[in-house]
């Protein structure tokens, strides 16, 4: 299966200069078109683009070529408007120059004008209907468009024409953005048929298996992704997680100390290596993991969480605070922070907000610990009734609960027995 660049086919490859009999003048404006292909393909830009000036000079800025070429110059260094209004002028030229009008549309994605870049990508088809690269980045805007029907369609068609990697991992991308994971799977499945040792299609096909929870075939996945390239960071990544959810935070390091070399400054490695010493108590380093991690991206939620977690874990209530808080502000829809931030409040004896983020959290998920700590926090602040009611609505849950569940955390069970020995005390 042919590869291609992520972000659009085909974006910095010139194609070869025509190779048909030529009229005289035709002759002497396109005569150094080899020159100019040679020095392209050979990443000598310096010494084309002074070729290419020369060519343009002496064809009175007629020469297709050279202007194509120039254009592609000018996107490599970055000046995207210039290389645009360079590829509009090869169009021109020859308005049925189907490279010209497909590198048209590249420039415009890159400027974000999605919408104008359909058009023309539109136009591409009129002239060339069965171009897997053209459906492949008209697939592109629409995804950015949020267009993913139309999208779907378009990678689709594209892997019907030519079967292409980077088509397959953006159509799995299309599915997993909608939280479409089952057919992200069928899509990253089907791509192995063809690409068996594709190290990144088998790395994200076991990170949506995490996402599924079946553990098994991710680790599967991801070890035969390590074994294509095991100094892959995303895949270091994904595999010591799942060590570290089995508590094995020895081994997990390990795997994370390789992943740090090659890439170190990986907010979600250090944000997993904090909690690997947090399940090792070893809270100083913890703390010092996270905040880096924090420092290299201060909008992750799920650091902040962790943060507060640690702080809370070492009676630091006023910083606990600050981070749930801060957690909570980045997501907040996630319930288990106004469960932490409750109790931290009640550490900080602030009893009336403690309630309110409990009654928040009971809102949102019904969660057997909610309930639990609810009801010690009201019985701690001497109101019995409501403890026992809350108490109630967590024999309620808990009861439901499958044998393993109800075993995984032994401190559940420990503060569940004292909470039903006070509660029947004070009856």
């Amino acid at each position: 299966m042919a590869g291609a660049p992520s972000g659009g086919a085909s974006a910095s490859r010139a194609p070869p200069p025509g190779s048909a009999a030529l009229r005289p003048h035709a002759a002497a404006r396109e005569k150094k078109n080899w020159l100019i292909h040679l020095l392209y393909v050979q990443q000598e830009f310096k010494e084309c683009a002074d070729v290419i000036e020369e060519q343009l000079r002496e064809s009175n800025g007629m020469c297709e070529y050279a202007i194509y070429v120039k254009a592609l110059i000018r996107r490599q260094e970055g000046r995207v408007q210039e290389s645009l209004q360079l590829f509009q002028a090869a169009t021109c030229i020859n308005p049925r120059n189907v490279h010209a009008l497909k590198q048209v549309g590249r420039s415009l994605y890159l400027l974000g004008r999605h919408s104008a870049a359909i058009e023309v990508y539109d136009e591409c088809q009129k002239l060339s209907p069965d171009d897997w690269e053209t459906w492949h980045n008209k697939g592109l805007c629409h995804m950015h468009l949020r267009h993913y029907e139309t999208c779907v369609d378009c990678f689709t068609k594209a892997n019907a024409i030519q079967r292409h990697d980077v088509t397959f991992m953006q159509l799995g991308k299309v599915y997993a953005v909608q939280e479409d994971y089952k057919s992200a799977i069928d899509v990253y499945t089907d791509a192995l048929e063809f690409s068996p040792e594709h190290a990144e299609l088998l790395t994200t096909l076991g990170i949506l298996y995490l996402r599924e929870r079946e553990n098994l075939k991710a680790f599967e996945y991801l070890g035969n992704a390590l074994t294509h390239d095991p100094k892959n960071a995303k895949t270091i990544l994904a595999a010591g997680s799942i060590i570290q959810d089995h508590s094995d935070m020895d081994v997990a390091l390990v795997k994370y100390r390789v992943a740090a070399v090659q890439a170190p400054n990986s907010a979600q490695l250090w944000n997993n290596i904090g909690m690997c010493f947090f399940g090792k108590t070893k809270y100083v380093a913890a703390i010092a993991c996270l905040k880096r991690a924090l420092y290299l991206d201060p909008f992750e939620w799920i650091i902040s969480y962790n943060l507060g977690l640690v702080h809370l874990s070492t009676g630091q209530y006023a910083s606990a605070f600050h981070f749930f808080s801060s957690s909570i502000n980045l997501k907040p829809d996630w319930p288990s922070s106004y469960m932490y931030l409750a109790i931290t409040l009640s550490r900080l004896e602030d009893f009336a907000n403690a309630c309110s983020a409990y009654e928040k959290a009971v809102d949102m998920d019904t969660d057997h610990t909610f309930h639990l700590n609810f009801a010690i926090t009201l019985l701690n602040n001497g109101d019995t009734v409501e403890a026992r009611k809350q108490f109630e609505a967590f024999e309620s849950v808990f009861s439901q609960l499958d044998e393993e569940q109800k075993g995984a955390d032994p401190e559940v069970n420990e503060q569940r027995q004292l909470l039903q020995r006070l509660l029947s005390a004070v009856a």
